[in-house]
This record gives structure tokens, sequence and C-alpha cells, in this order.
């Protein structure tokens, strides 16, 4: 039995990775600013940077289906990153900084790949979240492998 395509639909779906990756760009800003070692700032400058961009070509996107795009992050993103800040500043240096930015990556890995199950988004939607999860799994992994590898840990 065929899916009846709903677009308001695509949009909220659209609406919720967008709300995600704004929550990811001030993640990695946040990040950047807690680094004390410019080899972790500048890889979470170009992380957020490459997020930016993806937000703002979702953001079109929902504006083609005719529907308003999310333009802020999320309540609870704002107190975790909070949270990191306090908890940075109680000296637990690069490598909590290192594990926040994968706990992040895992969450909005899995917000794409749940996008990418639905199976009431439309077909051009999903190309779209496909095209862009790309960059998010390249995120993930690169964050995995910095967490995993201890060099944040290091002196």
């Amino acid at each position: 039995m065929a899916t009846i395509h709903d677009e308001s639909h695509d949009v909220d779906v659209l609406n919720a990775l967008i709300e995600t990756t704004l929550d990811s760009i001030n993640g990695y800003e946040e990040a950047a600013k807690d680094a004390s070692d410019t080899r972790f700032e500048s890889i979470f400058r170009e992380r957020a940077a490459e997020r930016r961009e993806v937000a703002l070509r979702l953001q079109e996107e929902v504006r083609r289906l005719g529907g308003d795009p999310e333009d802020e992050g999320s309540v609870l993103a704002a107190a975790h990153r909070q949270f990191l800040g306090i908890r940075n500043a109680f000296g637990k240096g690069d490598q909590a900084v290192v594990d926040e930015v994968e706990r992040g990556e895992d969450v909005i890995k899995e917000r794409f790949e749940k996008a990418l199950r639905d199976d009431r988004i439309s077909a051009p939607t999903r190309e779209v979240v496909a095209k862009f999860y790309e960059s998010v799994r390249r995120g993930h992994d690169q964050a995995r492998a910095m967490k995993h590898s201890g060099v944040a840990a290091q002196p």
C-alpha cells in the first residue's frame, strides 16, 4: 500500500533536524572556546562551520516545501552547554570536552538515522536528509576517533 505524502510531515522532520543541527553548531562553538589545545579548537570550529552550512541547506528545503524553518536550537541543548562549561571549569580538560562532543555527535547521528528510517517522508526529502547525513556521519566518526584515541588526555 502506498503511503500518502504529507509535506507538513517533511517540514516537521526537517525542522527537527535543523534544531538538532543548530544545537550541534552551538555545541561545537562552545567546545572550541573550552578547548585548551589549538588542534581541537580548529577542528571544532571547522565542524561548526560545516554544520552551519547543513542547517542553511535544510532551512532552504523547508522554505521550498512552503514551511517556516526552525532558527533556534533546543532549550535542553542550552542547558547541556552550560553544564559543559561548568564541567570544564573544574579542570577536566580537553578529554572532557572531546567526550561531550562525541556524546553530542551520537545524538545528531541518531536523529538523522531516524529521519532516514521514517517511511512517511517523501523520496526527495529523504534524498536531502541522506545527503547531509554523510556530513553528520563523518563528524560522528571523527569525534569517536578523537575520544577513543585518548589524544585529548595526553599532556
